[in-house]
Parts: structure tokens; sequence; C-alpha cells
């Protein structure tokens, strides 16, 4: 079957859409969707270890978000100008968007002894920019200047300092920066939490995908299939890799942790579940799709017309997934990155 954006389209009442997480973490709400028995259950996110089952594996994105948005002045003018880091080139080079009239030759002081020039055009609204910092000391000077580029639902004009603490999830990985934005239904994962998961005999394996400009494009061709998906960077080490497919083997649930992960599995199993995986992935699921490397997901609420809710509708079909939404807005579930939780399973 063909389908067309507005086929994804769905009315969401502003009040519904979180500006803060929830306190405890785990305490948020989660919406079982038994894709199965077409089944919807509620309960909090806490009693997602009553639907796992010793043995399954649980696969977490543990890249690390970064404050990519910078803001600077140019050197010779001191015009305002907008720097959003977003794909790392070379060791001192990132594609970047820009905010601000600018052109190739444009020398922007961020800070103390921290500039950049504008180098060329890509002509799909990014910019080539050189950095004069590379390595620590260039992260370093972003984590120190930089602010967290929080979606434009989240009505605040930047960055709280509450957000830099909370727009993380616990397991990502210092040795892993590179995520403009949070792989977000880890967000509600705890110590507590994760420590009874790991007692009931489920596996814990971790992937990285480090989440770019993609998080923040609409989709804005009625054929969706016109629609161009940013590349990220996706990536799983050898001995993960051999685990799941010890598991896969075995008839374990793979169970992805975001939809992050899903698209990183699954970009593992399009490339014949090869034993080394490193590589910019562009994968697009909708429905139609047929998932060979995950079984069932946990995911936050996504964006009307969105890629994310065309891969929910993929995994759990869309007739499912439209009963799903409809249950939440009524029970007034609070949707997208700081919101509740579903359970594909």
């Amino acid at each position: 079957m063909k389908y067309s954006l507005s086929d994804f389209d769905y009315n969401l009442p502003t009040e519904l859409i979180a500006q803060e997480p929830v306190n405890p973490r785990d305490s948020a709400r989660l919406l079982i969707v038994n894709k199965n028995t077409k089944k919807l259950e509620h309960r909090k996110f806490s009693d997602v270890v009553d639907y796992l089952n010793k043995g399954d594996v649980l696969v977490v994105n543990d890249s690390k978000v970064f404050p990519a948005r910078l803001f600077g002045h140019k050197k010779n003018t001191g015009g305002a100008v907008e720097v959003f880091l977003h794909k790392k080139i070379n060791e001192n080079t990132w594609e970047c968007l820009l905010g601000g009239r600018v052109s190739s030759g444009l020398i922007i002081e961020l800070a103390p002894n921290f500039e950049a020039t504008v180098k060329s055009n890509n002509q799909d609204g990014t910019w080539l920019v050189e950095f004069n910092k590379t390595g620590a000391a260039f992260f370093g000077t972003v984590s120190r200047i930089g602010h967290l580029p929080l979606p434009p639902y989240i009505k605040r004009p930047k960055d709280q300092k509450e957000d830099k603490r909370n727009y993380q999830t616990i397991y990502a990985d210092s040795d892993k920066v590179g995520s403009v934005a949070a792989p977000t239904a880890g967000l509600h994962f705890t110590p507590r939490l994760l420590k009874k998961i790991k007692a009931k005999g489920i596996i814990i394996e971790t992937v990285t995908l480090h989440v770019g400009l993609g998080t923040f494009s609409p989709v804005k061709t009625e054929d969706i299939l016109s629609h161009k998906m940013h590349s990220e960077f996706a990536e799983i080490d050898k001995s993960t890799i051999k685990r799941l497919k010890k598991a896969k083997n075995n008839g374990q649930r793979i169970i992805a942790v975001g939809t992050t992960s899903a698209r990183t599995l699954e970009s593992w199993g399009s490339a014949g579940f090869s034993d080394k995986f490193a590589t910019w992935t562009s994968i697009f699921i909708y429905p139609g799709y047929k998932f060979t490397a995950v079984d069932a997901l946990i995911t936050n609420f996504h964006l009307p017309k969105s890629t994310l809710l065309m891969l929910v509708s993929a995994l759990a079909g869309k007739t499912l997934m439209e009963q799903a939404y409809k249950e939440a807005i009524s029970n007034s579930y609070r949707f997208f990155s700081y919101g509740d939780a579903m359970f594909i399973c």
C-alpha cells in the first residue's frame, strides 16, 4: 500500500507537549502496545521490567549529547552569527547550519582564541566550517560555551542548567560524544530500574548512533518516498555483534530502546549482519518495511508527519499505531522528548 504524508498526521493538544521531564524519570507513563494481540495497557515506565523476559536483549544507544549550538559574531563587523554543529568531516572541519548573513571566507569569533572560518556552501542548507581547535581542546571549549539545541516545541529561549542534566541518558558514554539531540526513549531509565532489569536476567547491549540534523528535519513532500533522509553515523563493535548474532540464533528477543537503536540495528541487518559495522546510515523505515533485527521497541511519542512516526507504524502496523496515539491523547499522556513512552512488543 502506498502512503502519503497526510496519512501520518494527527491533532495533538499543545498542553500535552511535555516541557519538563517527570521526576523520577522512571515514573513516566508507559503505554504497552502488543502488536500480536492488538491490546493496549496503561502502566508506569518502571513496570517495563514486568514485560521483559530472562534472556531478552535490550539494546541502547550510548551516544552522548553535546551542546552543539554556538553563538558568535563576525570578526570584522561584529554581526551576530549562530553556528549549529551538525556533522564532523575531519579533525577541524564540520558541516554546520549557520544563522545570519554569511559567505565563504567569513571568520566567526565564538570565544577568546576560538574562531571558525566559513569555507563553502554545501547547497543543501549546510556549510563547511573550519575551526582553529581540534580534539579535546575543541570539545572542551564547546562544552563550556555551547547550548543544547533543544527541540523547538520546548518553549524556552535556551537550555537551562537542568536541561544539561535531564537531556542526557544515564548510560551515555563520554567517549561517544557526537549527538545534537538525545535518544529520548532512554531518558526514562534510572540506575534503580537498570539494576532490576539486569537482576531479572535481561542482557543490555550498546550501539552508537550520533543523532544529527535529520531529527529536526520535517518531511516536506506529500509523497513520502521523495523524502531524503540526512545521514547519521552508526556503529556496533565486533564483540557486541558477536553476542547479538548468538542471541538472534537462539531466538532471544532483540528490543531496541529508541528509534536510533532501531535504525542502527536495522542498518546492520540490511548490511547482511556483517561482522564489522561502522557507517553513515540514511535508512528510512516506513510501513511495508520488514524488520530483520528488531523484535520490539521502547519509544516515545513522535511528532505528526515525522519519519519516526512512520517507523513505529511500520513495526506495530499503522492501524494499531493510530489507535495507540488516540488512546494516549484521550488519557492525557505527555508527548515528545520529555514525555511518556510506549513499549511495542
